[in-house]
């Protein structure tokens, strides 16, 4: 009888350990999951601050971006809109110094190397003033000149060397042209040899363009 009541008194504890047991597995299991929860939680909520920041930065530049864009637009209408331009010409005419202000500008400061259009421009430029153009002498470096996505702002130079004949006077105002012209040269070396009816000028000179710059929109991944 004593062994039959130890027995069922074991199986009670037993029964007892097994509850205790299932009880606190199930407590630990409930506390690593509110854990895990609770850092996901954290780990969201940290995620939506630094988005909604992100989010509001982005808003507050576009927003200070359309206004410049306005204000440039506005700045852009009335640059253009006299009816003389900068250097004296007319805006709506087709003479040498003629063209819009922004038309002004692009001549004095193209966007790319393009030698083979300086050495036009330069030719025209020669040939106004009744000069025998000997030869329009620089180098066609366009390829190696290409724009790329780390170009520098600043103003890029392009070697550029004539050498004309005339007249003394007409040697004399091809000076002056170049001096007046609108694209800016910056003279190295200038030679003067001959007579009073026929002299050799040679210049040795730099001119320059400013690569341009392209608008690119870029994406944030927020982490």
């Amino acid at each position: 009888m004593a062994a039959k009541s130890y027995s069922l008194k074991q199986l009670k504890i037993d029964k007892a350990n097994s509850v205790i047991i299932g009880v606190t597995a199930s407590a630990v299991f409930i506390v690593i999951f509110s854990l895990l929860s609770s850092q996901a939680l954290l780990s969201q909520h940290s995620y939506n601050n630094r988005l909604g920041t992100a989010q509001q930065a982005a808003l507050n530049q576009l927003r200070t971006d359309v206004s410049a864009v306005n204000t440039l637009d506005s700045s852009y209408e009335t640059f253009i809109s006299p009816s003389q331009n900068i250097i004296g010409g007319s805006s709506n005419g087709t003479g040498s110094n003629d063209g819009n202000n922004a038309q002004i500008i692009l001549d004095a400061l193209p966007s790319k190397y393009d030698f083979p259009a300086l050495a036009n421009s330069m030719q025209a430029l020669l040939g106004r003033q009744s000069v025998n153009v000997d030869g329009i002498t620089g180098t066609d470096d366009q390829l190696e000149q290409q724009p790329t996505a780390t170009s520098s702002p600043t103003s890029v130079s392009i070697p550029i060397g004539f050498s004309v004949d005339g007249p003394y006077q007409n040697i004399e105002n091809v000076v002056s042209d170049l001096q007046n012209s609108i694209r800016p040269f910056q003279v190295q070396t200038l030679s003067l040899s001959g007579n009073q009816n026929d002299i050799l000028l040679t210049v040795s000179a730099e001119t320059y363009y400013q690569p341009e710059k392209d608008f690119k929109i870029t994406s944030e991944t927020i982490k």
